[in-house]
């Protein structure tokens, strides 16, 4: 498959706009593992090949152990995923899912025995990020395989 364009080249605002959001949610106080598991579920739910290479190398980068990352997709039945996590990962499908046209009632409450409204805030938040990310690099066909990583462990 060839790529159908690069972003940062053709609309370099439009690369720098979800980078300024990408450089918030980092800095926003969320665990780093957290975020990136999060990412990975979510591309892997909507099928996009270059952000589930991404983040599982951005993952292994940042010490993941591949045990979790091969058992992400049926995380419910894992065992070696904490409470928080386990929340988190509950939260994001179900923000992700709006396929009732809304987050339940029973998924909110839930999220918050673990995870408190500023949690939720940010993880909708890189719900809807990497969304956007996986919908822009499945339209422009960006080519997996091709990341490097350059995350590390702080």
């Amino acid at each position: 498959m060839k790529s159908r364009w690069n972003y940062a080249k053709v609309t370099p605002g439009l690369y720098e706009a979800m980078d300024t959001v990408e450089q918030f949610i980092v800095g926003c106080g969320l665990e780093r593992t957290l975020y990136e598991l999060i990412k990975l579920r979510i591309s892997q739910i909507n099928g996009c090949a270059y952000c589930l290479d991404m983040h599982w190398k951005d993952l292994r980068a940042l010490g993941e152990h591949e045990q979790r990352l091969y058992g992400l997709d049926a995380w419910e039945e894992s065992s070696y995923y904490t409470a928080r996590e386990r929340a988190a990962l509950a939260w994001a499908e179900a923000v992700n899912d709006l396929r009732d046209g809304h987050v339940s009632d029973a998924a909110y409450t839930a999220a918050t025995n673990e995870l408190s409204a500023a949690d939720l805030a940010l993880i909708t938040l890189v719900v809807a990020q990497i969304n956007s990310w996986n919908r822009l690099a499945i339209a422009s066909r960006l080519v997996a395989g091709t990341y490097t990583s350059t995350a590390s462990v702080a």
